[in-house]
């Protein structure tokens, strides 16, 4: 999307957060009206009219009063049963909202298994609510944020293709509803279908096509649609320097993601919302020092916030205490079951913990939660390696391999899969695809020359080591971690070149083997194999030599001519 497609009116935008500020407070969606405010901050330059800006505030029932006071002391079924005969927009949701958090607070309650939540589809009361609301929605009674409310139920009981069709509906009756645009999001498998859908023509259609290009990994196309809202006047909105951030992510551009992180927080220091994609790039690169002091800043900051939880478990996972970083993953799952971050980080830390029936449930609730998690199909597909199930690895891997379509990683691991059942040609392509888009780990020509090597290929497997050794040298001098691979290639280049006789290539390879502990042997052994040729060799030669001397003697002593006359006796003829 370039620049010129977006065209925004700030005060237009303005006028609409000020009155979906309002609208959501006093529906009590309080993630909504907060998200709202944070784009309304941004633009704090913006001023509207006296007239316009002015909020007027509309006379409430006693009843609507009363509930609202329930409600947000989380009194739900108090608040349920004062607006019970309430027909008024805001009441009304007030009743059915109360209702479906009163079922979910008393499911928590409940619980006493965090790793294996109850299956809301077996639940009677949501199912109930779910048939009013249906019944409602029938006659045309629904207003938009009963609409989501019915979708969130209907996503609840598994009926997706219905809640997405519902929630298009809640958006385009209410398009200022963050909340609405976000499960909406959610449900949206591919991007086809994205944009099939009848969405409003509204400025917030902009914020969620990036939200859901980020969701889909379309990382690229996420962030032209950000530079281009950053360039039109919300250039100091945090929420899209954290949305670029987590593309940064995404892209393996780990220190730009950091650095944008480091500015988020020198902005707003008190923000704690994605502060554990923040901790998972300071997890990957290894910075003991700053994930601690994140981690203490968390603390300070809300001990009992889900992000806290999650970052002082990668915190704890970084020192390899393994089970105390589950604790902390558990205590972040309490707070809120469907914290996406918290059963993926946990499953790994099982596997850490060599407890692959734990991971195995932590991942598939991770995949509950969002079908598009890569890294929860990704850690299935390894617990079931592990537990030596190569046809299960194969459908999970290709499950993440479909996410991340050019992340080497998966495809590596269903190369590795294939060859373990025997289906050499399917692995040799996915090692090929693995050197073609970027080779992570730098492993794929190893797996592939390996490969040739184990069929006989032994011409491709050198020509595979060759290219390795090549790519590898700027790694390796820049603190290359896998030198055991490095010198195991150098050892077979040089066997490889000494069977052909080519022993200056032999020499060369052989002479790198002695330069670490593991092949200096093997090279020692090669350079004098490649020694006792070139001496035999010589010696051939030598041979060869001296016969050609004994016959030219015997020409000049024949009483015939002269040698020099023989040898050029063709010319003279």
């Amino acid at each position: 999307m370039s620049e010129s497609e977006i065209k925004l009116d700030l005060v237009v935008i303005k006028k609409d957060l000020t009155a979906g500020i309002r609208e959501c407070s006093q529906r009590g969606l309080y993630h909504s009206a907060k998200w709202l405010s944070e784009i309304n901050f941004s633009i704090a330059h913006i001023k509207l009219p006296l007239e316009t800006s002015s909020v007027v505030t509309e006379l409430e029932s006693e009843s609507y009063l009363l509930a609202k006071s329930y409600f947000d002391l989380k009194e739900y079924d108090r608040c349920a049963f004062f607006t019970e005969t309430c027909v008024e927009p805001k009441p009304r949701f007030l009743h059915l909202y109360s209702q479906y958090l009163s079922i979910e607070k008393k499911k928590l309650d409940n619980m006493t298994d965090t790793n294996c939540p109850p299956d809301p589809t077996k639940n009677n009361a949501l199912r109930m609510l779910c048939t009013s609301l249906k019944e409602d929605q029938f006659v045309n009674k629904l207003d938009g944020y009963c609409l989501y409310l019915y979708g969130i139920i209907l996503k609840k009981l598994d009926l997706n293709s219905l809640a997405m069709d519902i929630f298009v509906d809640a958006i385009n009756e209410e398009p200022l509803h963050w909340g609405a645009w976000q499960e909406l999001a959610l449900l949206v498998p591919d991007k086809s279908t994205l944009l099939s859908l009848r969405l409003p023509n509204h400025w917030m259609k902009h914020f969620f096509l990036a939200h859901v290009y980020l969701e889909q990994l379309n990382n690229e196309e996420a962030l032209d649609i950000y530079y281009d809202l950053h360039s039109q006047g919300f250039d100091k909105s945090t929420y899209i320097m954290a949305q670029m951030a987590i593309a940064y992510h995404n892209r393996r551009e780990l220190d730009k993601a950091i650095l944008m992180f480091k500015e988020l927080l020198h902005l707003d220091p008190y923000r704690l919302d994605n502060l554990d994609t923040y901790s998972n790039l300071l997890y990957v690169k290894e910075m003991k020092t700053e994930l601690a002091n994140l981690a203490h800043t968390a603390v300070n900051i809300d001990k009992y916030r889900v992000e806290t939880c999650c970052v002082i478990g990668n915190y704890y996972s970084l020192r390899s205490e393994h089970s105390k970083a589950v604790l902390y993953f558990q205590r972040a799952l309490k707070l809120n079951p469907q914290y996406l971050s918290a059963w993926t980080l946990m499953g790994h830390e099982f596997m850490e913990m060599k407890n692959t029936n734990a991971a195995i449930q932590s991942y598939r609730q991770a995949i509950e939660v969002n079908r598009r998690d890569y890294r929860a199909w990704y850690g299935l597909g390894q617990t079931y390696e592990i537990l030596k199930m190569p046809f299960y690895c194969i459908y999970y891997y290709k499950q993440a391999q479909q996410l991340r379509p050019n992340d080497s990683r998966m495809i590596l691991a269903l190369g590795e899969t294939y060859e373990k059942l025997d289906k050499h040609e399917n692995a040799l392509k996915c090692y090929y695809k693995a050197c073609n888009v970027g080779d992570v780990e730098g492993m794929a020509l190893v797996k592939l020359a390996k490969l040739y090597d184990k069929l006989n290929e032994v011409d491709n497997a050198a020509a595979a080591y060759t290219e390795f050794c090549f790519k590898e040298e700027d790694q390796r001098a820049g603190g290359y971690d896998g030198e055991n691979e490095f010198y195991n290639a150098f050892q077979y280049l040089a066997n490889y070149h000494l069977k052909r006789g080519q022993l200056e290539d032999a020499y060369a390879y052989a002479y790198k083997c002695i330069e670490h502990d593991e092949t200096k042997e093997q090279g020692k052994s090669l350079l004098k194999a490649i020694a006792t040729k070139r001496a035999e060799q010589e010696g051939f030669n030598a041979k060869s030599s001296d016969q050609s001397k004994a016959n030219v003697t015997d020409i000049t002593n024949d009483g015939n001519g002269s040698a020099m006359e023989m040898v050029f006796s063709p010319l003279n003829n």
